[in-house]
């Protein structure tokens, strides 16, 4: 379906032309005797002209057309309706416009060319409605640029994949009727993103472009519009230059922002260093405040090794499952040969049992009492491994003996036992003896033997009735219950008497 043709006598005809660019009418080309002598401008097969259901003049093929591009198209009526509006258009714009103009070379050719009255410019009008791959599209913009003419791409289609892949434009007519519009591609920059604007009618669309007032840009910031994104659009300069300057003003924060960045890490590194260069001073004043501590411990436990009232509480002591277990811990868990010393009363083991090693040195603490830690048993224990009986004993310690700013950094913990109810029916009988001021081992009375024992005990300052039991209740492994009789311990099971 062509719209131009070239006559025997007249030269080039044109079917959507009035007087068909020669002063001559549509009625003597069309149903005439003898046929009007027309052949394709491409060609230059024999054409005859026709007209479409809808009333569109054109040039056909006659049969036997060789391989020729405008035969070969098979262009669609609404093809030829949307050439013609554009044409129509770029005329109204103030261009010198023409229909299917070929290459020099036959590398392409365009729908509609548009001139500029001085030929300083040259645009190719193209109507694209089918189907055609991006990569297509773009290869054939380029041939045009090539020639030094640039193209931009028309569809009056809902949706064509290829829109702004290439300068590109969708065009529509308005609901309430009217002159051809554009729809989609033109667009101008705001404060930081590319928004659509109304759209204008066709004819000012191209005065725009062939004036140099909208150009095809290439957008490097995000488009605001809900329908999709759209690479190249069409803008006027001054929105490009503004959307550079947002690029650099944007680029400079970013600098700015990394410099920034730069700047915190190294105060932080510098921090981060001073803080380590104090942790490993505080380390080793610890470590030489914990060796003294442990040589003070020695000491101490040189000077009571032997002692009667050593080797008695010792004694107890050694028997426990407890201390047992806690050995054996030691030794499996940590290839270490504990034996108990012989200061259990020592205020600097905070009530604990102290473990030491075959050749004195302390190792490790069984059972330690979170009151108690404080002045040298704080300062040796948070250099000591402490063992508890279970994992809640351990976790109250911790919670509550080394309260901030007190607090070890380096401090372990570890249970040895997870039988409570083994725990507290041992516990009374490895109970170790509390620190007395004055530093003499107080009498120790014979433990009760009568028949009928009369027992008390105290809690919190106050006296309080008890009577023998066929088991130890959870109070006789907390307190100490004596015979009124005898003054004597009572060291067999009872339970409290609730009054």
């Amino acid at each position: 379906m062509a719209l131009k043709a070239l006559h025997a006598r007249w030269g080039v005809v044109f079917a959507h032309l009035p007087d068909l660019g020669c002063g001559r009418s549509w009625e003597q080309v069309h149903s005439v005797q003898p046929r009007a002598p027309l052949a394709c401008d491409e060609c230059r097969h024999p054409v005859h002209p026709k007209v479409s259901p809808r009333g569109v003049r054109f040039f056909a093929h006659d049969p036997g057309a060789p391989d020729c591009e405008i035969a070969r198209d098979g262009e669609s009526e609404a093809h030829h309706l949307l050439k013609l509006e554009l044409l129509s258009a770029a005329r109204d714009a103030g261009a010198h416009a023409e229909l299917e103009v070929r290459a020099p070379d036959g590398s392409w050719r365009a729908d509609v060319l548009a001139c500029a009255p001085d030929g300083s410019w040259r645009v190719a009008l193209e109507a694209q409605l089918s189907p055609i791959t991006n990569d297509e599209i773009r290869a054939r913009t380029e041939r045009m640029r090539e020639h030094g003419v640039a193209a931009c791409w028309f569809s009056d289609r809902p949706k064509p994949p290829w829109l702004g892949t290439v300068p590109s434009v969708r065009v529509g007519r308005p609901e309430e009727g009217g002159p051809l519009g554009m729809v989609e591609g033109l667009v101008r920059f705001g404060r930081w993103s590319w928004d659509v604007v109304a759209p204008p009618t066709l004819a000012d669309f191209l005065r725009w472009v062939f004036a140099g007032r909208v150009v095809a840009h290439e957008r490097q910031v995000r488009l605001e519009y809900e329908l999709r994104e759209l690479k190249v659009v069409w803008t006027a300069p001054a929105y490009i230059t503004a959307e550079r300057a947002y690029l650099e003003e944007l680029q400079r924060e970013r600098t700015a922002q990394a410099v920034e960045d730069a700047a915190r890490q190294r105060k932080r590194e510098a921090s981060q260093r001073r803080l380590e260069a104090r942790r490993a001073q505080v380390r080793e004043l610890n470590e030489v405040s914990r060796e003294r501590q442990r040589f003070q411990a020695m000491k101490a436990e040189d000077a009571v090794r032997g002692t009667a009232a050593a080797a008695r509480a010792r004694e107890k002591v050694v028997g426990c499952p407890q201390v047992a277990r806690a050995i054996a811990h030691l030794a499996q868990a940590h290839g270490v040969a504990a034996t108990v010393g012989w200061s259990l009363d020592d205020p600097r083991w905070a009530g604990g049992v102290p473990l030491l090693d075959p050749e004195g040195v302390p190792v490790a603490v069984l059972n330690p009492k979170r009151a108690l830690t404080r002045g040298q048993a704080y300062l040796l224990l948070a250099g000591l491994l402490l063992l508890f009986d279970d994992d809640f004993t351990m976790k109250r310690f911790q919670r509550w003996a080394y309260g901030s700013p007190k607090r070890p950094k380096d401090q372990r913990t570890e249970a040895v036992l997870a039988d409570a109810e083994e725990n507290r029916s041992t516990r009374a009988a490895c109970r170790v003896p509390r620190h007395r001021t004055g530093g003499q081992e107080p009498e120790q009375k014979p433990a009760c033997g009568c028949e009928q024992p009369q027992l008390f005990l105290r809690i919190d300052g106050r006296e309080q009735s008890a009577e023998p039991a066929t088991s130890f209740s959870p109070s006789s492994a907390l307190f100490h219950a004596h015979c009124r009789r005898c003054g004597g311990r009572y060291d067999r099971p009872w339970r409290r008497v609730l009054t």
